[in-house]
Protein backbone atom coordinates (compact mmCIF):
# COMPACT_ATOMS: atom_id res chain seq x y z
CA UNK A 1 0.00 0.00 0.00
CA UNK A 2 2.71 2.79 1.02
CA UNK A 3 4.70 1.60 -2.15
CA UNK A 4 2.12 1.64 -4.39
CA UNK A 5 1.16 5.47 -2.41
CA UNK A 6 4.66 6.77 -3.11
CA UNK A 7 4.59 5.29 -7.00
CA UNK A 8 1.58 7.23 -7.20
CA UNK A 9 3.05 10.63 -5.94
CA UNK A 10 6.11 10.06 -8.01
CA UNK A 11 4.12 9.81 -10.93
CA UNK A 12 2.14 13.22 -10.17
CA UNK A 13 4.91 14.71 -9.28
CA UNK A 14 7.16 13.51 -12.97
CA UNK A 15 3.49 14.30 -14.97
CA UNK A 16 3.28 18.03 -13.14
CA UNK A 17 7.01 18.76 -13.67
CA UNK A 18 6.99 17.62 -17.65
CA UNK A 19 4.06 20.04 -18.01
CA UNK A 20 5.65 22.98 -16.49
CA UNK A 21 8.90 22.39 -18.06
CA UNK A 22 6.65 22.31 -21.31
CA UNK A 23 4.99 24.87 -20.67
CA UNK A 24 7.56 26.61 -19.99
CA UNK A 25 9.55 26.20 -23.42
CA UNK A 26 6.97 26.61 -25.48
CA UNK A 27 5.41 30.20 -23.72
CA UNK A 28 9.25 31.27 -23.90
CA UNK A 29 9.75 30.25 -27.31
CA UNK A 30 6.43 31.93 -27.94
CA UNK A 31 7.74 35.18 -26.12
CA UNK A 32 11.58 35.04 -27.78
CA UNK A 33 9.55 35.46 -31.18
CA UNK A 34 7.27 37.86 -29.99
CA UNK A 35 10.30 39.83 -28.61
CA UNK A 36 12.26 39.82 -31.65
CA UNK A 37 9.32 40.26 -33.55
CA UNK A 38 8.35 43.38 -31.72
CA UNK A 39 11.80 44.93 -32.10
CA UNK A 40 11.81 44.88 -36.01
CA UNK A 41 8.40 46.26 -35.86
CA UNK A 42 9.50 49.41 -33.65
CA UNK A 43 12.99 49.79 -35.35
CA UNK A 44 11.27 49.63 -38.72
CA UNK A 45 8.19 52.35 -37.34
CA UNK A 46 10.90 54.59 -36.25
CA UNK A 47 12.67 55.09 -39.24
CA UNK A 48 9.38 55.17 -41.17
CA UNK A 49 7.10 57.61 -39.07
CA UNK A 50 4.67 57.94 -42.36
CA UNK A 51 3.40 54.39 -41.56
CA UNK A 52 1.55 55.68 -38.81
CA UNK A 53 -1.10 57.01 -41.78
CA UNK A 54 -2.07 53.51 -41.61
CA UNK A 55 -2.90 52.66 -38.05
CA UNK A 56 -6.17 52.92 -39.34
CA UNK A 57 -6.11 50.18 -41.60
CA UNK A 58 -4.35 48.03 -39.27
CA UNK A 59 -6.93 48.57 -36.71
CA UNK A 60 -9.34 47.48 -38.70
CA UNK A 61 -7.40 44.59 -39.89
CA UNK A 62 -7.31 43.64 -35.81
CA UNK A 63 -10.65 43.97 -35.50
CA UNK A 64 -12.06 42.25 -38.52
CA UNK A 65 -9.99 39.08 -37.29
CA UNK A 66 -11.71 39.39 -34.18
CA UNK A 67 -14.65 39.77 -35.00
CA UNK A 68 -14.77 36.87 -37.51
CA UNK A 69 -12.30 33.99 -35.87
CA UNK A 70 -11.64 35.52 -32.46
CA UNK A 71 -15.06 36.75 -30.30
CA UNK A 72 -14.62 33.67 -28.26
CA UNK A 73 -10.90 35.69 -26.95
CA UNK A 74 -11.49 38.98 -27.71
CA UNK A 75 -11.64 38.86 -23.72
CA UNK A 76 -8.12 38.78 -23.13
CA UNK A 77 -6.70 38.71 -19.97
CA UNK A 78 -9.88 39.30 -18.54
CA UNK A 79 -10.78 35.79 -20.07
CA UNK A 80 -8.19 34.12 -18.15
CA UNK A 81 -9.20 35.07 -14.83
CA UNK A 82 -13.15 34.32 -15.76
CA UNK A 83 -11.64 30.67 -16.51
CA UNK A 84 -9.30 30.42 -13.71
CA UNK A 85 -12.18 31.73 -11.32
CA UNK A 86 -14.98 29.82 -12.76
CA UNK A 87 -13.64 27.09 -15.30
CA UNK A 88 -15.97 26.46 -18.15
CA UNK A 89 -13.89 26.01 -21.23
CA UNK A 90 -10.60 25.06 -22.63
CA UNK A 91 -9.55 28.41 -23.66
CA UNK A 92 -8.75 28.32 -27.69
CA UNK A 93 -4.97 27.68 -29.19
CA UNK A 94 -6.10 30.49 -31.65
CA UNK A 95 -5.83 33.27 -28.78
CA UNK A 96 -2.39 33.04 -28.93
CA UNK A 97 -1.72 34.04 -32.94
CA UNK A 98 -4.65 36.59 -32.60
CA UNK A 99 -3.15 38.48 -30.11
CA UNK A 100 0.37 38.39 -31.36
CA UNK A 101 -1.05 39.20 -35.16
CA UNK A 102 -2.55 42.33 -33.32
CA UNK A 103 0.02 43.12 -31.14
CA UNK A 104 2.56 43.44 -34.21
CA UNK A 105 -0.33 45.06 -36.16
CA UNK A 106 -0.71 47.86 -33.06
CA UNK A 107 3.35 48.69 -32.83
CA UNK A 108 4.23 48.74 -36.16
CA UNK A 109 1.36 51.47 -37.08
CA UNK A 110 2.20 52.91 -33.77
CA UNK A 111 -0.09 52.49 -31.54
CA UNK A 112 0.64 52.60 -28.14
CA UNK A 113 0.38 49.41 -26.16
CA UNK A 114 2.78 47.33 -23.97
CA UNK A 115 3.56 43.58 -24.37
CA UNK A 116 2.73 41.62 -21.17
CA UNK A 117 -0.70 41.16 -22.30
CA UNK A 118 0.18 39.26 -25.28
CA UNK A 119 3.05 37.46 -23.39
CA UNK A 120 0.16 36.12 -20.96
CA UNK A 121 -2.75 35.03 -23.26
CA UNK A 122 -0.23 33.01 -25.46
CA UNK A 123 1.12 31.47 -22.38
CA UNK A 124 -2.58 30.60 -20.44
CA UNK A 125 -3.25 29.77 -23.99
CA UNK A 126 -0.59 26.88 -24.89
CA UNK A 127 -0.62 25.81 -21.00
CA UNK A 128 -4.55 25.47 -20.94
CA UNK A 129 -4.23 23.01 -24.16
CA UNK A 130 -2.97 20.17 -21.33
CA UNK A 131 -6.16 20.31 -19.73
CA UNK A 132 -7.35 17.93 -22.06
CA UNK A 133 -4.32 16.44 -23.15
CA UNK A 134 -4.22 15.28 -19.30
CA UNK A 135 -7.82 15.47 -18.81
CA UNK A 136 -7.42 17.58 -15.69
CA UNK A 137 -10.15 18.22 -13.41
CA UNK A 138 -11.31 21.63 -12.44
CA UNK A 139 -8.71 22.59 -9.66
CA UNK A 140 -5.63 20.97 -11.82
CA UNK A 141 -6.79 23.87 -14.80
CA UNK A 142 -6.36 26.34 -12.20
CA UNK A 143 -3.01 25.21 -11.58
CA UNK A 144 -2.48 25.03 -15.23
CA UNK A 145 -3.67 28.91 -16.01
CA UNK A 146 -1.26 30.10 -13.48
CA UNK A 147 1.60 28.35 -14.83
CA UNK A 148 0.64 30.12 -18.42
CA UNK A 149 0.42 33.44 -16.81
CA UNK A 150 3.58 32.98 -15.00
CA UNK A 151 5.59 31.26 -18.13
CA UNK A 152 4.36 34.38 -20.31
CA UNK A 153 4.81 37.33 -17.44
CA UNK A 154 8.42 35.89 -16.61
CA UNK A 155 9.70 35.56 -20.06
CA UNK A 156 8.28 38.79 -21.53
CA UNK A 157 10.38 40.70 -19.15
CA UNK A 158 12.88 38.33 -17.30
CA UNK A 159 11.76 38.42 -14.05
CA UNK A 160 11.17 34.81 -12.95
CA UNK A 161 10.17 35.02 -9.14
CA UNK A 162 8.13 38.78 -10.24
CA UNK A 163 6.27 36.56 -12.90
CA UNK A 164 5.85 33.41 -10.47
CA UNK A 165 4.54 35.95 -7.59
CA UNK A 166 2.46 37.89 -10.16
CA UNK A 167 0.76 34.80 -11.52
CA UNK A 168 0.09 33.69 -8.09
CA UNK A 169 -1.35 37.37 -6.48
CA UNK A 170 -3.41 38.12 -9.12
CA UNK A 171 -5.61 35.48 -8.31
CA UNK A 172 -4.74 35.16 -4.83
CA UNK A 173 -8.82 36.18 -4.12
CA UNK A 174 -9.80 33.06 -5.65
CA UNK A 175 -8.82 29.67 -3.89
CA UNK A 176 -5.39 28.57 -5.35
CA UNK A 177 -4.25 24.60 -4.76
CA UNK A 178 -1.14 24.88 -3.04
CA UNK A 179 0.64 22.85 -5.06
CA UNK A 180 0.38 25.83 -7.58
CA UNK A 181 3.36 27.77 -5.73
CA UNK A 182 6.51 25.61 -6.60
CA UNK A 183 5.18 24.78 -10.03
CA UNK A 184 4.55 28.83 -10.62
CA UNK A 185 8.08 29.34 -9.88
CA UNK A 186 9.45 25.67 -11.64
CA UNK A 187 7.71 27.45 -15.01
CA UNK A 188 8.61 30.76 -14.90
CA UNK A 189 12.35 29.72 -14.48
CA UNK A 190 11.97 27.37 -17.51
CA UNK A 191 10.06 30.25 -19.56
CA UNK A 192 12.89 32.51 -18.58
CA UNK A 193 15.94 30.29 -19.62
CA UNK A 194 14.49 29.45 -22.79
CA UNK A 195 14.28 33.31 -23.69
CA UNK A 196 18.23 33.30 -22.74
CA UNK A 197 18.94 30.09 -24.61
CA UNK A 198 17.15 31.96 -27.49
CA UNK A 199 19.83 35.07 -26.95
CA UNK A 200 16.95 37.68 -26.70
CA UNK A 201 18.25 40.55 -24.33
CA UNK A 202 15.83 42.56 -22.34
CA UNK A 203 16.03 45.91 -21.34
CA UNK A 204 18.79 46.43 -18.27
CA UNK A 205 17.78 49.71 -15.62
CA UNK A 206 19.86 50.74 -12.65
CA UNK A 207 19.66 52.71 -9.54
CA UNK A 208 23.29 53.85 -8.81
CA UNK A 209 22.56 54.96 -5.40
CA UNK A 210 20.05 55.41 -2.29
CA UNK A 211 19.95 57.63 -0.09
CA UNK A 212 20.00 56.79 4.09
CA UNK A 213 16.54 56.35 5.27
CA UNK A 214 15.34 59.05 7.79
CA UNK A 215 11.74 60.38 8.52
CA UNK A 216 12.19 63.15 6.10
CA UNK A 217 12.89 60.89 2.95
CA UNK A 218 9.79 58.81 4.88
CA UNK A 219 7.81 61.51 4.13
CA UNK A 220 8.94 61.91 0.43
CA UNK A 221 8.00 58.10 -0.01
CA UNK A 222 4.72 58.20 1.04
CA UNK A 223 4.21 62.05 -0.96
CA UNK A 224 5.66 60.86 -3.99
CA UNK A 225 3.60 57.31 -3.50
CA UNK A 226 0.40 58.57 -3.01
CA UNK A 227 1.43 60.18 -6.54
CA UNK A 228 1.72 56.92 -8.13
CA UNK A 229 -1.40 55.48 -6.68
CA UNK A 230 -3.78 58.46 -8.20
CA UNK A 231 -1.88 57.79 -11.59
CA UNK A 232 -2.91 53.90 -11.53
CA UNK A 233 -6.20 54.51 -10.82
CA UNK A 234 -6.10 57.63 -13.93
CA UNK A 235 -4.60 54.96 -16.00
CA UNK A 236 -6.97 52.36 -15.50
CA UNK A 237 -10.00 54.44 -15.25
CA UNK A 238 -9.09 55.79 -19.03
CA UNK A 239 -8.51 52.36 -20.55
CA UNK A 240 -12.48 51.74 -19.43
CA UNK A 241 -13.56 55.03 -20.29
CA UNK A 242 -12.39 55.04 -23.95
CA UNK A 243 -13.59 51.45 -24.24
CA UNK A 244 -17.07 51.60 -22.73
CA UNK A 245 -17.15 54.79 -25.13
CA UNK A 246 -16.12 53.19 -28.20
CA UNK A 247 -18.90 50.20 -27.48
CA UNK A 248 -21.02 52.77 -27.50
CA UNK A 249 -20.58 54.87 -29.66
CA UNK A 250 -20.23 52.22 -32.76
CA UNK A 251 -21.81 49.53 -33.16
CA UNK A 252 -20.07 47.45 -35.06
CA UNK A 253 -16.77 45.90 -33.28
CA UNK A 254 -14.31 45.99 -36.38
CA UNK A 255 -14.91 50.01 -37.08
CA UNK A 256 -13.45 50.76 -33.48
CA UNK A 257 -10.09 50.18 -34.04
CA UNK A 258 -10.70 51.71 -37.52
CA UNK A 259 -12.23 55.20 -36.01
CA UNK A 260 -9.65 55.36 -33.15
CA UNK A 261 -6.84 54.77 -35.88
CA UNK A 262 -7.79 58.03 -37.87
CA UNK A 263 -7.86 59.84 -34.24
CA UNK A 264 -5.08 58.13 -33.40
CA UNK A 265 -3.01 58.73 -36.54
CA UNK A 266 -3.96 62.23 -36.53
CA UNK A 267 -2.96 63.37 -33.36
CA UNK A 268 0.41 61.81 -33.68
CA UNK A 269 0.68 63.79 -36.57
CA UNK A 270 -0.31 67.13 -35.22
CA UNK A 271 1.82 66.73 -32.00
CA UNK A 272 4.95 65.87 -34.15
CA UNK A 273 6.63 63.08 -31.82
CA UNK A 274 6.22 59.61 -31.73
CA UNK A 275 7.75 59.33 -27.99
CA UNK A 276 3.97 58.32 -27.03
CA UNK A 277 4.06 55.37 -29.31
CA UNK A 278 4.75 51.54 -29.25
CA UNK A 279 6.10 50.68 -25.67
CA UNK A 280 8.07 53.67 -25.03
CA UNK A 281 10.95 52.10 -23.38
CA UNK A 282 13.88 54.96 -24.79
CA UNK A 283 11.60 57.18 -22.44
CA UNK A 284 12.00 54.75 -20.12
CA UNK A 285 15.35 54.36 -19.59
CA UNK A 286 16.37 57.85 -20.22
CA UNK A 287 13.80 58.84 -17.45
CA UNK A 288 16.23 57.42 -15.31
CA UNK A 289 19.10 59.99 -15.49
CA UNK A 290 17.31 62.97 -17.64
CA UNK A 291 13.81 64.99 -15.85
CA UNK A 292 11.33 64.23 -17.50
CA UNK A 293 8.22 67.16 -18.59
CA UNK A 294 5.76 66.70 -16.51
CA UNK A 295 2.69 66.30 -18.90
CA UNK A 296 4.46 62.99 -20.67
CA UNK A 297 3.20 60.49 -18.00
CA UNK A 298 -0.18 62.06 -18.71
CA UNK A 299 0.11 62.08 -22.71
CA UNK A 300 1.06 58.43 -22.28
CA UNK A 301 -2.04 57.96 -20.16
CA UNK A 302 -3.98 59.10 -22.96
CA UNK A 303 -2.55 57.38 -25.77
CA UNK A 304 -2.65 54.54 -24.13
CA UNK A 305 -5.95 54.23 -22.69
CA UNK A 306 -7.38 55.56 -26.23
CA UNK A 307 -5.87 52.51 -28.25
CA UNK A 308 -6.66 49.69 -26.11
CA UNK A 309 -9.72 51.41 -25.41
CA UNK A 310 -10.69 51.39 -29.35
CA UNK A 311 -9.97 47.96 -29.73
CA UNK A 312 -5.96 47.63 -30.28
CA UNK A 313 -3.65 44.86 -28.91
CA UNK A 314 -1.10 44.78 -26.17
CA UNK A 315 -0.39 45.35 -23.05
CA UNK A 316 -0.89 47.72 -20.35
CA UNK A 317 2.15 47.02 -18.09
CA UNK A 318 5.31 48.57 -20.32
CA UNK A 319 3.21 51.68 -20.27
CA UNK A 320 2.42 51.48 -16.72
CA UNK A 321 6.13 51.47 -16.34
CA UNK A 322 6.53 54.37 -18.52
CA UNK A 323 3.56 56.52 -16.58
CA UNK A 324 5.40 55.48 -13.31
CA UNK A 325 9.07 55.89 -14.17
CA UNK A 326 8.75 59.85 -15.99
CA UNK A 327 6.16 60.67 -13.18
CA UNK A 328 9.14 59.81 -10.92
CA UNK A 329 11.58 61.53 -13.37
CA UNK A 330 9.67 64.65 -13.56
CA UNK A 331 9.14 64.71 -9.67
CA UNK A 332 12.86 64.60 -9.10
CA UNK A 333 12.86 68.82 -10.05
CA UNK A 334 10.95 69.13 -6.65
CA UNK A 335 11.52 65.82 -4.54
CA UNK A 336 14.84 65.84 -2.52
CA UNK A 337 15.49 62.14 -3.58
CA UNK A 338 17.50 60.56 -6.59
CA UNK A 339 16.17 61.19 -9.97
CA UNK A 340 17.31 57.17 -10.64
CA UNK A 341 15.57 56.21 -7.56
CA UNK A 342 12.29 58.08 -8.40
CA UNK A 343 11.90 56.61 -11.45
CA UNK A 344 12.24 53.47 -10.37
CA UNK A 345 9.81 53.46 -7.49
CA UNK A 346 7.49 54.80 -10.22
CA UNK A 347 8.35 52.38 -12.61
CA UNK A 348 6.90 49.22 -9.99
CA UNK A 349 4.87 51.14 -7.84
CA UNK A 350 2.13 52.53 -11.14
CA UNK A 351 2.17 49.09 -12.04
CA UNK A 352 1.64 47.78 -8.51
CA UNK A 353 -1.32 50.21 -8.32
CA UNK A 354 -3.16 48.94 -11.49
CA UNK A 355 -3.10 45.14 -10.92
CA UNK A 356 -3.37 44.86 -7.43
CA UNK A 357 -0.27 43.00 -7.26
CA UNK A 358 2.14 44.84 -4.46
CA UNK A 359 4.22 41.98 -3.46
CA UNK A 360 5.27 40.83 -7.41
CA UNK A 361 5.89 44.35 -7.61
CA UNK A 362 8.23 44.52 -4.99
CA UNK A 363 9.94 41.65 -6.14
CA UNK A 364 9.99 42.99 -9.51
CA UNK A 365 11.83 45.88 -8.83
CA UNK A 366 14.30 43.86 -6.61
CA UNK A 367 14.78 41.78 -9.31
CA UNK A 368 15.63 44.93 -11.25
CA UNK A 369 17.28 47.80 -9.68
CA UNK A 370 18.84 45.64 -6.96
CA UNK A 371 18.49 44.41 -3.38
CA UNK A 372 19.79 48.62 -1.78
CA UNK A 373 16.18 50.05 -3.47
CA UNK A 374 14.29 47.22 -1.59
CA UNK A 375 12.92 49.34 0.96
CA UNK A 376 11.93 52.13 -1.12
CA UNK A 377 10.33 50.05 -3.33
CA UNK A 378 8.34 48.27 -0.97
CA UNK A 379 7.16 50.99 0.10
CA UNK A 380 6.41 52.70 -2.87
CA UNK A 381 4.67 49.66 -4.30
CA UNK A 382 2.37 49.08 -1.07
CA UNK A 383 1.14 53.05 -0.70
CA UNK A 384 0.21 53.20 -4.23
CA UNK A 385 -1.60 49.81 -3.87
CA UNK A 386 -3.07 50.99 -1.35
CA UNK A 387 -4.21 54.98 -3.00
CA UNK A 388 -4.67 53.62 -6.53
CA UNK A 389 -8.87 52.99 -6.06
CA UNK A 390 -10.72 49.72 -6.31
CA UNK A 391 -10.38 49.81 -10.17
CA UNK A 392 -7.83 48.39 -11.90
CA UNK A 393 -6.79 47.49 -15.55
CA UNK A 394 -8.21 43.76 -15.33
CA UNK A 395 -12.17 44.11 -14.73
CA UNK A 396 -12.84 40.37 -13.66
CA UNK A 397 -9.61 40.54 -11.06
CA UNK A 398 -11.71 39.52 -8.10
CA UNK A 399 -9.80 42.81 -5.27
CA UNK A 400 -10.48 41.68 -1.65
CA UNK A 401 -8.54 41.92 1.67
CA UNK A 402 -7.72 45.16 3.53
CA UNK A 403 -7.59 47.43 0.84
CA UNK A 404 -11.39 46.06 -0.26
CA UNK A 405 -12.55 46.73 3.05
CA UNK A 406 -11.20 50.18 3.16
CA UNK A 407 -12.78 50.85 0.09
CA UNK A 408 -16.67 49.01 1.38
CA UNK A 409 -15.96 52.06 4.66
CA UNK A 410 -15.59 54.60 1.27
CA UNK A 411 -18.51 53.39 -0.37
CA UNK A 412 -20.85 53.03 2.84
CA UNK A 413 -20.57 56.82 3.58
CA UNK A 414 -21.18 57.58 0.29
CA UNK A 415 -17.36 58.56 -0.50
CA UNK A 416 -17.00 56.67 -3.84
CA UNK A 417 -14.36 59.13 -5.66
CA UNK A 418 -11.80 56.03 -5.34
Amino acid sequence: MILEKSKNTLFTALKWIIICTIIGILSGSASAFFLIALEWATHYREENNWIIWFLPLGGLLIGLSYYYWGQSVVKGNNLLLEEYENPQKTIPLKMAPLVLFGTLITHLFGGSAGREGTAVQMGGAIADQFTGLFKLDKSDRKTILILGISAGFASIFGTPLAGALFALEVVIFSKINLKSVPLSFLTAYVGYYTVEIWHVKHTIYSIPFVPEMSLTTLFWIFLVSILFGLAAMLFSRSTHLWGNLFSKTIAYPPFRPFVGGIILATALFFIGTSKYTGLGVPMIVEAFSTPNAPYDFLMKILFTGFTLGAGFKGGEVTPLFFVGATLGSALSLIVPLPIALLAGMGFVAVFSGATHTPIACTVMGLELFGLESGLFIGLACLIAYFFSGSVGIYKTQIVKGPKYHLYQKFKRKGTDLL
